[in-house]
């Protein structure tokens, strides 16, 4: 994402002596994002992605990697981390701890169709599966709690009805507290610009740093906020249909997954609304930073508030 951490090609070529990669040949920042630095690393033994951890400890980072190892290994398209001599998919880079994963083909998509949609859904529900071997567990660190907290730090910058609109939200949230709702390992961050597409197929599901244990009706709330949001904070019914079906059909959805699912479309888009708010008023120095718009979600959360009614007549 945005480079915060520089790396010369000289330190690379030092510390790529621990994997068994050969030479580099070329190595370029990747300027999207908000959270970690990236860069595309080129050696002789192909293309990989270099991520230097911002934020993350080095002991929670091994949920992340084996998580993806975990997926890749059962066909998932999925980055997997690369190994250094010792075994390791962590190291240290500049202070920084440090991995490279596989470079996966294809790219991110601006304006979805349905089929791009229908096939967003059946990968997540083929994700959520293959994640219910994983053995390691991670609470949700942007739950209930951090959105609390969160709330408080941005409160002051809003305006009279967004403050509002966050208190109301918030104490819709917490008569949702108690929901018994099938749980796993979720991604958490299925956005158009973590999905590439080769034609109309996925070819990679990528950034996988904000993945959890959740509900994982939760993280399918999280993909239909953005790729089957239209300009003004909608739904978009034929993409959403679409979604929901393809991921039924692998994982069949429940009933209570079904009342439950306006409430955690108003979820996931405070999640996010709340994580941009934070990002633009307490921002973090890079030397390429790109900071997402909040109101992109205040009108989605608005939306998701005045429909609930509508989006629950929208299922499979």
């Amino acid at each position: 994402m945005s480079v915060f951490t520089t790396v010369t090609a000289e330190q690379l070529r030092l510390w790529l002596r621990a994997y068994p990669l050969g030479e580099l040949l070329d190595l370029q920042g990747i300027a999207s994002g908000i959270t970690n630095t990236n860069y595309f690393v080129t050696t002789s033994s192909g293309r990989y992605v270099l991520t230097l951890f911002e934020k993350n400890s080095a002991a929670e980072l091994p949920f992340f990697l084996n998580l993806m190892a975990h997926l890749a290994e059962r066909k998932m398209p999925c980055p997997h981390p690369v190994a250094n001599h010792d075994g390791e998919y962590l190291g240290m880079l500049n202070g920084k701890p440090a991995s490279l994963v596989s470079c996966l083909r294809g790219h991110s998509l601006e304006n979805p169709s349905i089929k791009h949609c229908a096939e967003v859904g059946r990968v997540l529900a083929e994700m959520h599966l293959a994640g219910q071997s994983f053995p390691a567990f991670m609470e949700n660190p942007r739950g209930p709690d951090w959105r609390i907290k969160i709330a408080k730090q941005v409160m002051g910058f809003l305006d009279a009805g967004d403050r509002a609109m966050l208190e109301q939200q918030l104490a819709f949230e917490a008569d949702m507290a108690d929901l018994d709702l099938p749980r796993g390992v979720i991604h958490a961050d299925l956005f158009r610009d973590n999905v590439l597409f080769d034609g109309e197929a996925i070819g990679g599901v990528i950034d996988f740093y904000y993945a959890c244990n959740d509900m994982l009706a939760y993280d399918l709330a999280i993909a239909a906020n953005d790729w089957c949001a239209t300009v003004d904070g909608g739904m978009d019914t034929p993409r959403l249909q679409a979604l929901l079906k393809a991921y039924h059909a692998v994982r069949p959805l429940g009933a209570a997954e079904h009342a439950a699912w306006p409430g955690l479309l108003r979820i996931a888009a405070l999640r996010f609304w709340l994580s941009r708010l934070l990002d633009l008023h307490f921002p973090q120095a890079g030397e390429l930073t790109h900071a997402k718009d909040p109101q992109h979600f205040q009108k989605i959360l608005k939306m998701r508030i005045s429909q609930q009614q509508v989006l629950a007549a929208i299922w499979v």
